[in-house]
């Protein structure tokens, strides 16, 4: 390391290369090695300052580095998102990692890039103590003002550069702050006096006061408290679009946007800190934390450029929050509290059981057509899609879409507890409401499903002569339930559909409040006149209370018929089990089997159709919960103890679990009273 230092300064050396080398010198073999840093760190800083010629060489060529690099790009852009959009600047990243950037070494920026070029350097980097980076400065630059008494009156290169980034982030914020998008959602905006002019106005004031108060340091400047007030109203007026954004829906765009302006308001604040301490100190032991703050930031953003999942993470955050919240307000309305709407909850799936009875049989009799592969596929897509949105305009249930519903609502209580025996008790109650919801629906699903299966293929029997299913058919029916044939898996794969189901429902939830469809569609002329003004209002209202429900419902039959068809394209023995399906096809493989088969078969049959129903319920309630509780940063640390009570629970009070209480929850918060599908059939 000695060698390297005293090359350093020297006219013949590469400047560049002999940085690399000492930043090679200082990181460990693994980046994780956090001792392994510290202790190389610091055997550079005890060098230095037993060595001060040494010293003297790395602080002449530290600032010749500085000097001689433009940092405007530094400050001003490293670590934001960028002006060009979402999906230019994913493709950006795509095209980085296969094609890398040309570095330009006369911006700092890029120098930065090529002396920590592994993308694992900021582990080590950040893992060093900001203590002993600072400790390394102050030995390096040695603990005097950043500019000597002989050129006091002289602004530094350095800080000349802080200003002018500063000035350039200013600009930026102005413009984001005032993008049409953010107006639409939050009109107030352009009603008073906006907060992101108002900050450039008093930032470029500073600026230039703070320059005039370096050359003649007795000329009074301006206090950054002002330009902070101004920040703090950006920062009040961008958490109001977030909100209003909440509620109104967003897109990936908003989001991108809501992003980069948090990201400009954080870095002028920063800036605004390092130079504020310089201001009234001006002694660089006193400012290395906030230099040392804003390295690690710089590092940490470099190293990450290129890296995708971070950046999608970020920008779909909010979206995906929007979503499992819309989801999770459509998921309280399966969770029943009274007796009034437990019975509900058994009639609308009732409903469901009958409506699904009806596909299974247009199902069968697609199946006999021989249409060909496209075609049959198709028509199956179309039957399931179709039958799921009259099972919810009529008002039904289908017991296996309650999960993706119900966990997103668990999960903002989850979201809402913070660990007091109260809440949990309150959350252990919601579990246990959940879990007599979604028995009622499957009971109701089920219990009419089977029969009314039977009831259809009697009929044609009856009519035709012909039994509707052959018995080889029935055979294979029953085979198809049997848990050691695959039914389990090709049962997960029905649950991943219902997930998937969920977010779509979510999706269209949000773009109906972000693309404000029902007001869009109360401007048509041609349905009003044909209509009427107060049926087409009455529409509007269905279709902003129901577009997610009934585009889930549609898509999620395109999921189950598609399945097939994936894998008839793919050669693969790809399938779909269904709890309520699966009951139907039992009822029409008993009637064609003349009720014949024991009570070996019909437990088989149960068995198989309670492990479908597990799985389905299983799979979709756990994906469906893990990505809201994403959505919303959630580590729920009280697992194990909510896993205890609700055991406790279950013990002490079985019933809780089975069927509700006469008068509620005579013991708990109230829950939320409402009906189960009011709101599900259009008003006449």
């Amino acid at each position: 390391m000695d060698r390297l230092l005293e090359r350093l300064d020297t006219p013949e050396c590469d400047e560049l290369a002999q940085w690399k080398d000492l930043i090679g010198q200082l990181r460990p073999p693994r980046a994780g090695d956090a001792a392994g840093a510290e202790f190389r760190l610091r055997q550079l800083i005890a060098t230095l300052k037993t060595r001060p010629d040494l010293r003297r060489r790395l602080n002449s060529a530290f600032r010749r580095l500085f000097r001689e690099r433009k940092q405007v790009s530094l400050y001003a852009s490293s670590g934001l998102l960028p002006s060009t959009g979402f999906f230019s600047e994913t493709a950006r990243r795509l095209t980085g990692r296969l094609l890398p950037d040309y570095l330009d070494t006369a911006y700092m920026k890029d120098v930065l890039a090529v002396l920590l070029w592994r993308n694992d350097d900021e582990v080590w980097v950040n893992a060093i103590s900001d203590e002993l980076w600072c400790e390394l400065i102050c030995t390096v630059l040695g603990d005097e003002a950043p500019a000597s008494e002989a050129d006091s009156r002289a602004l530094p290169e350095a800080i000349a550069e802080i200003l002018e980034a500063l000035r350039v982030l200013s600009y930026h914020a102005s413009a984001i702050g005032l993008d049409p998008e953010f107006i639409r959602i939050d009109p107030e905006l352009e009603e008073h006096e906006s907060a992101f002019l108002a900050q450039n106005a008093e930032l470029v004031a500073y600026i230039r006061n703070y320059a005039q108060w370096w050359e003649t340091p007795t000329t009074l400047v301006e206090d950054e408290r002002h330009v902070q007030v101004m920040l703090d109203q950006c920062e009040e007026a961008l958490l109001r679009i977030r909100r209003r954004a909440a509620k109104l829906g967003t897109s990936l765009t908003l989001t991108f946007k809501l992003e980069r302006l948090r990201q400009h308001l954080r870095r002028i604040g920063r800036l605004l800190r390092l130079l504020a301490g310089l201001r009234q100190r001006r002694m660089l032991a006193d400012v290395a934390p906030e230099i040392v703050d804003l390295f690690k930031e710089l590092v940490r953003s470099e190293c990450r450029k290129h890296r995708l999942s971070d950046y999608v993470g970020k920008n779909v955050e909010l979206l995906s929050l929007r979503m499992t919240e819309s989801a999770g307000k459509t998921g309280e309305r399966y969770i029943t509290t009274t007796r009034r709407e437990y019975f509900g909850m058994l009639q609308s799936a009732a409903f469901g059981g009958l409506i699904i009875a009806c596909m299974a049989a247009f199902k069968l009799v697609l199946a006999t057509l021989g249409h060909a592969p496209l075609t049959s596929a198709l028509s199956f897509c179309l039957n399931y899609g179709i039958g799921f949105v009259i099972i919810h305009i009529i008002g039904g249930t289908v017991a296996t879409k309650q999960p993706a519903m119900t966990a997103n609502a668990i999960a903002a209580s989850i979201g809402e507890t913070q660990g007091k025996s109260r809440d949990l008790d309150n959350l252990v109650d919601l579990i246990a409401r959940t879990v007599r919801s979604q028995l009622a629906a499957i009971v109701g699903n089920v219990g009419v499903a089977i029969p009314a299966a039977m009831v259809i293929a009697l009929i044609v029997h009856a009519t035709t002569g012909t039994h509707f299913v052959s018995p080889e058919k029935a055979h294979a029916l029953q085979d198809e339930i049997d848990p050691a044939g695959g039914a389990l898996f090709f049962a997960a794969i029905a649950g991943v559909c219902l997930f998937l189901s969920g977010l779509i429902a979510g999706y269209y939830d949000n773009l109906c409040a972000y693309a404000r469809i029902p007001e869009r569609l109360l401007q048509l002329r041609w349905p009003r006149r044909l209509l009427g003004a107060q049926r087409m209002e009455r529409i509007a209202r269905y279709v902003e209370n129901n577009l997610g429900a009934l585009a889930g419902n549609f898509f999620f039959g395109f999921l189950l018929g598609g399945v097939t068809a994936v894998g008839v394209l793919f050669g693969l023995p790809l399938d779909i089990r269904h709890i309520a399906f699966s009951s139907a096809y039992v009822g029409f493989a008993s009637a064609g089997l003349d009720f014949a088969p024991g009570w070996q078969a019909a437990a088989l049959a149960a068995c198989g159709i309670a492990l479908i129903g597990l799985t389905n319920l299983g799979v979709s309630f756990s994906l469906t919960l893990y990505v809201a509780m994403r959505a919303r940063r959630i580590t729920f640390a009280q697992g194990r103890t909510l896993v205890w009570m609700t055991l406790r629970r279950f013990v002490s009070s079985p019933r809780d679990f089975l069927f509700p209480p006469r008068n509620g929850r005579p013991d708990m918060t109230p829950g939320p009273d409402i009906e189960p599908k009011p709101h599900n059939a259009i008003d006449p």
